[in-house]
């Protein structure tokens, strides 16, 4: 028995004999108390505690008030609750302790001799509990204390030196959470004094040391001075020296040693320092064995170090060692430990990096649910809160990049703006917290496309970098970061500012990533790639040089064995090739092939980028064929497409792109060795994409595209079902679009012709039902966009709630499904496989639906046949291969009509009837306009009219043109041949246009019941902002207002000053009939950019209103407009004549009349005095569509829309582009 465990046997004797009532009873329970207390400290048995606090209260208990010992029992019992608490992390036991020590401090006034111990006792308690909760005040009131109790310690006294260090550590503690500097130099100074009071062979060297050591590292850490850091370490090991084996501090002096070695590995990365500290941490812990105070930290310490070698070695058997580790620590650290939050926020970021590396979500899981109860002990006031936060809510978006649960990201991206709060400007982790939020709020953009989302990650990196200036460790990553999402941004909106601006960030990252830095490699890699963009949007030669030059110096960074070596080959191959195509300079065609055969040896059959290489090396290989014609060339071109091609099985997002790698070098040595089994071969492989099993990507568009030229033009049996099989494509594409132009354009220009042929070659074979359907489905590609996809889907949205759904459902797939195709890799095969299941699944489900069992797919003719029920539909093709007409009848099958005429002829008759009418009322023009006039009724409107005469179409019929290509240019409404007793088209028909014949069919189903209420606005801009006045506008909109104010229900008039931007969308939401005067400004480049001049404001300095866009509010049907500018005389006697025509014999306006009132009203135009250009300048448009934003309530029937100055862009009105939404 040691001597301690005699004397508790002694106390408890004693006490034996000190019955309840005896004088020196408590004496007895004290002594008692005491011994246990001391066995506690020594062996840190929890049952000696608890008896000790028990006798502890029964001891206060017989020491009422007055008592003389009272103090001294009050303060042996809260000491004991204080310890109490450190083991168990109970508040109760804290908050106790405190008063306890304010009850002793009440009975020693100034000048007891055992005041500066209460002082000390009672600071050292706020002290703790501000460690707990975070309470200022408690700090505050711990440093006075502290001070109150050094005065009581002056120079000499025995304790001064305790004090000293006491008080410093509490300054520290408030630099801590405030940062002011002057705590800091106030802390160290104390502790330099406290070591001079404690000399070689003083007890409290080591301690002091310790202290010093401890400030000197915090010093380190606010100024990044290394001399701190070295000086602190220094002292650390002096005091491990002064606590041999068996001293009582010998393992907080290990460490604290550990801890200083471990962050100076940090700051220099010397491997030696962090094993060293690996190895004290365990030697520390060895000191701690269970049972022990201090053991929790210890493990914890040893977990972290474990950790962080980790990090450097990537060995897993450190971070399955830590993990363990903390699972220990947090054991000892149950419900109200004070440090179990740390504990649960230590294992969270082990377990989360092992998930990270071996990709076992149960890690993941694991570590969201500790996360969670590591929030639960951080609530709102807590000083780590936003930590926890953000923990979490990377958690949650590391498990949704996993399973991809958007619940998952959209709690992430609360949980960072919670963070972010607890993160004022000013806070030292605000910069942290905005790059997590911009990089979930990127995340959401790439699922949802929701462009706010991207706009406003873009702007949180802006502020992240703001607060990463010059000289921040992290700056180089938020430079990184907003040149990422700028990219993004340029890749959906085309905006070249937003491209230039990510080179130039780029460029100051790569600043600040100079030879030798880590991530040197991946910024040279982004600049590279920027530059590339740029190249190829504006061809400037320096940008491929200068990113050909980037790619080498990433190349040279990833020597033979480097990871990305394989990547850095490809890509300083493929910029080479591409380089070559520019300028034919063979040394870069010939390093190309060189690199491609290395990258393609680190990447042996299994590799995920293997067909990359494949192609990759098989395109330049035929490219050198074609330079040289060396046919062995060639032949291994076909032999490594023929590989790549079987590493690409059916439903491979990539199998379409090498499957016409293969066909095209297969065509190559068709044409050059004559053997038709090649031929035979590459329709076989282009037959197959036929079958498509998912939605189409853009390269399974232009292959479709590339296999029905190649058919049309040899006359093979597949080319019908070739064009058949790229509209089908070209449907689900433009499904995919987002409504950014820069996607219209993209897919425009990959479709020219598309439809226009498909039609050619329907004719050639006889299939003229089919020849209507795939023309109907593929020109016009933005109309048919609007005017059959969007429509339906916005139905969708509005009909219940399981297809409003599958709307939302069937747009976020889309927009995932286009991202994931335009970034298309090796390592995105399996996700664009999963997406395309899903999406086709939605797909699949709305058909289901009732009135949606057409979703996406092009309309039937027998639904199509429909347009021609009042008067039969001309469809005008103008092919590469021939020109044509087809008559469709509401009877029976199509009419084909031979056009006598080339596309290059119909191409420069357009060419000369454009340049005709910029002279239109400054020269006679008049010779050259019939001329034109002439060739096209000679060439095309008459021999469709005598087609139309044979099929008994009556004369006064009405006829609709639908044109196509060059011929939409064209004013076939005014061909004739302008010969007496000869008469022109427009003696014979009424003509009106359409852009497709589903638009006819809209419009006719669209038609509102008589009696219903008739809304006119007239709208007139007479002195537009930067425009030239115009005089007639005033009384032009006089006389409609006269004229129709007394037939319609209510009438409405904007002019000059109240038509403004905003002014006149508010008409357009609320009237269906409408009536334009002003300026339009066409756009040829972007029709659907072309607008009408009106009057800004302060809200809306946009002086425009553009033609789509106010249409498409309106939602407008039927549309009279001008195709170049009008005399302003001959727009007075065309609205007077109009107007009257257009009202019916019950006094109301009747919009199924407009084409009827129009031509009587221009055909009092013909007398000699009035220019031909202005008398066949008008024509009637039909054009329906839905809104999807805005849905009138009521029917919309008319605009009256012509400009008196500048060009209507007749290609908006005929062009296939997205401009037809203007006659909406």
């Amino acid at each position: 028995m040691s001597d301690l465990d005699e004397a508790i046997e002694v106390d408890r004797a004693a006490l034996l004999h000190c019955p309840p009532g005896h004088s020196d009873r408590s004496s007895s329970l004290s002594n008692l108390a005491n011994s246990l207390y001391g066995r506690f400290e020594q062996r840190g048995i929890m049952s000696d505690l608890d008896e000790s606090i028990e006798l502890d209260r029964d001891t206060l208990l017989l020491r009422p008030p007055g008592h003389p010992d009272r103090s001294s029992s009050l303060n042996n019992l809260a000491l004991s609750l204080r310890d109490r608490f450190q083991q168990g992390g109970i508040m109760s036991d804290l908050d106790e302790s405190i008063e306890l020590h304010r009850d002793t401090l009440l009975l020693r006034p100034p000048g007891h001799s055992n005041r500066s111990s209460s002082l000390n006792n009672l600071a050292i308690s706020l002290g703790d509990r501000f460690q707990q909760g975070g309470i200022m005040s408690d700090l505050d009131e711990s440093i006075e204390l502290h001070r109150d109790t050094l005065h009581l310690r002056p120079p000499g006294h025995p304790d001064r030196s305790s004090s000293l260090n006491n008080l410093a550590l509490g300054l520290r503690d408030r630099f801590q959470q405030g940062g002011i500097t002057s705590d800091l130099d106030e802390s160290f100074e104390l502790h330099r004094d406290a070591l001079l009071l404690c000399p070689p062979g003083h007890p409290d060297r080591s301690s002091s040391l310790s202290n010093l050591a401890n400030s000197l590292y915090d010093r380190f850490k606010q100024g990044g001075i290394m001399s701190d850091l070295d000086e602190s370490i220094e002292l650390d090991r002096d005091a491990l020296l002064l606590c041999p084996p068996g001293h009582p501090d010998r393992s907080l002096s290990l460490n604290n040693l550990a801890l200083s070695l471990r962050d100076r590995f940090r700051q220099r990365g010397i491997i030696s320092d962090l094993d060293k500290a690996i190895e004290l941490h365990r030697d520390a812990l060895l000191l701690c064995p269970p049972g022990h105070p201090d053991r929790s930290s210890s493990l914890s310490n040893l977990a972290n170090s474990l950790y962080d070698r980790f990090k450097q070695g990537g060995i897993m058997s450190d971070l399955d060692e830590a993990i363990e580790l903390h699972r220990d620590a947090l054991h000892l650290r149950p419900p109200r430990h004070p440090d179990r939050s740390s504990s649960l926020n230590n294992l969270v970021l082990s377990l989360r990096d092992r998930f990270k590396q071996g990709g076992i979500m149960f890690d993941l899981d694991e570590s969201i649910e500790l996360d969670r109860d590591a929030l639960l002990l951080r609530p709102p006031g807590h000083s780590d809160r936003s930590s926890s936060l953000n923990s979490l809510a990377n958690s949650l978006r590391h498990r949704f990049l996993q399973r991809g649960i958007m619940s998952d990201l959209d709690e992430s991206i609360e949980l960072d703006r919670d963070a972010l709060l607890l993160r004022p400007p000013g806070h030292s982790d605000r910069s942290l917290s905005l790059n997590n939020l911009a990089l979930s709020l990127r995340d959401r953009f790439k699922q949802r496309g929701i462009m706010s989302d991207l706009d406003e990650s873009i702007e949180l990196h802006r502020d992240a970098s703001l607060l990463r200036p010059p000289g921040h460790s992290h700056r180089s990553s938020s430079l990184n970061n907003l040149a990422l999402r700028l990219r993004d941004r340029f890749q959906q909106r085309g905006i070249m500012s937003d491209l230039d601006e990510s080179i130039e960030l780029d460029r100051d990252a790569l600043l600040l990533r100079p030879p030798g830095h880590s991530d040197r490699s991946p910024s040279l890699n982004n600049l590279a790639v920027s530059l590339r963009d740029r190249f190829q949007q504006r061809g400037i030669m320096s940008d491929l040089d200068e990113a050909i030059e980037l790619h080498r110096d990433a190349l040279f960074l990833c020597p033979p064995g480097h990871p990305d070596r394989s990547k850095s080959l490809n890509n300083l191959a493929t910029n080479l090739a591409y380089r070559f195509r520019q300028r034919g300079i063979m040394s870069d065609l010939d390093e190309a092939i060189e690199l491609h055969r290395d990258s393609l040896v680190l990447r042996p059959p299994g590799h995920s980028d293997r067909p990359s290489s494949l192609n990759n090396l098989g395109l330049s290989l035929r490219d050198r064929f074609k330079q040289g014609g060396i046919m062995s060339d060639l032949y291994e071109s076909v032999e490594l497409h023929r590989d790549a091609l079987l590493l690409c099985p059916p439903g491979y997002s990539n199998r379409s792109k090498s499957l016409n790698n293969l066909v095209s070098s297969l065509r190559d040595r068709f044409h050059h060795c004559g053997v038709q089994s090649d031929l035979h071969e590459a329709f076989g492989l282009y037959s197959q994409l036929s079958q498509l099993s998912h939605a189409a990507s853009r390269t399974d568009l232009l292959v479709a595209k590339s296999w029905a030229a190649f058919a049309d033009t040899l006359d093979h049996g597949s080319a019908l079902l070739a064009y058949q099989t790229a509209l089908n494509f070209l449907d689900q594409q433009v499904a995919l679009l987002s409504s950014s132009s820069h996607h219209f354009d993209v897919i425009r220009e990959a479709v020219s012709s598309l439809a226009t042929d498909a039609f050619s070659c329907s004719v050639r074979h006889g299939a003229l039902t089919t020849a209507v359907e795939l023309v109907e489905q593929g020109r016009a590609v933005f109309w048919t966009q609007l005017a059959r996809f969007s429509t339906p889907l916005d139905e969708l949205s509005v009909s219940g709630d399981t297809a409003t759904a599958l709307a939302e459902e069937f747009r976020r797939l889309s927009f995932r499904l286009r991202n994931a195709f335009d970034q298309s890799t090796e390592d995105q095969s399996s996700q664009i496989r999963q997406l395309t299941i899903q999406w086709d699944d939605v797909v699949s489900r709305i058909r289901m639906l009732p009135d949606f069992s057409r979703f996406l797919l092009p309309p039937l003719f027998s639904d199509l046949q429909k347009a021609a029920e009042d008067g039969p539909v001309v469809i005008v093709n103008a092919s590469q291969y021939c020109c044509d007409a087809l008559i469709v009848l509401s009877d029976q099958d199509p009419v084909h009509v031979p056009i006598d005429i080339t596309q290059t002829e119909v191409s420069d008759l357009s060419s000369e009837f454009q340049s005709l009418i910029k002279e239109f009322g400054s020269s006679d023009t008049q010779l050259e306009l019939v001329s034109i006039l002439r060739k096209l009724w000679h060439r095309i409107v008459g021999p469709v009219v005598q087609a139309l005469k044979v099929l008994n179409v009556r004369p006064g019929s009405r006829i609709w043109w639908c044109p196509t290509a060059e011929f939409a240019l064209l004013p076939l409404h005014a061909a004739g041949a302008y010969e007496k007793k000869r008469d022109s088209l427009s003696h014979i028909y009424i003509s009106s246009y359409t852009p497709t014949l589903a638009t006819l069919v809209r419009a006719r189903r669209q038609v509102s019941l008589d009696g219903s209420p008739q809304h006119f606005v007239a709208i007139g801009q007479g002195n537009p902002d930067g425009g030239r006045p115009l005089e007639c506008v005033a009384p032009e909109v006089a006389f409609v207002a006269k004229r129709l104010a007394p037939v319609v229900s209510s009438f409405m008039r904007l002019e000059d000053s109240d038509s403004t931007v905003k002014g006149a969308f508010d008409a357009l939401n609320r009237n269906q009939w409408l009536h334009l005067a002003c300026h339009g400004m066409p756009n040829r480049r972007r029709p659907f950019e072309s607008s009408f001049a009106m009057r800004g404001d302060e809200k809306s300095p946009d002086e425009s209103i553009h033609l789509a866009a106010a249409m498409q509010f309106s939602g407008f049907r039927s549309v009279i407009g001008s195709m170049w500018s009008v005399d302003d005389e001959v727009a007075q006697e065309v609205v007077s004549g109009f107007y009257d025509h257009l009202i019916d014999d019950s006094g109301r306006l009747d919009c199924t009349r407009a084409a009827m009132a129009l031509h009587k009203a221009v055909k009092k135009l013909w007398r000699s005095d009035i220019p031909l250009e202005q008398r066949i300048v008008f024509v009637h448009i039909v054009a329906a569509y839905d809104s999807q934003w805005f849905v009138p309530a009521v029917s919309t029937r008319l605009t009256f829309a012509y400009d008196k100055t500048g060009a209507w862009p007749s290609d908006t009105i005929f062009g296939s582009s997205l401009a037809l939404r203007l006659a909406v």
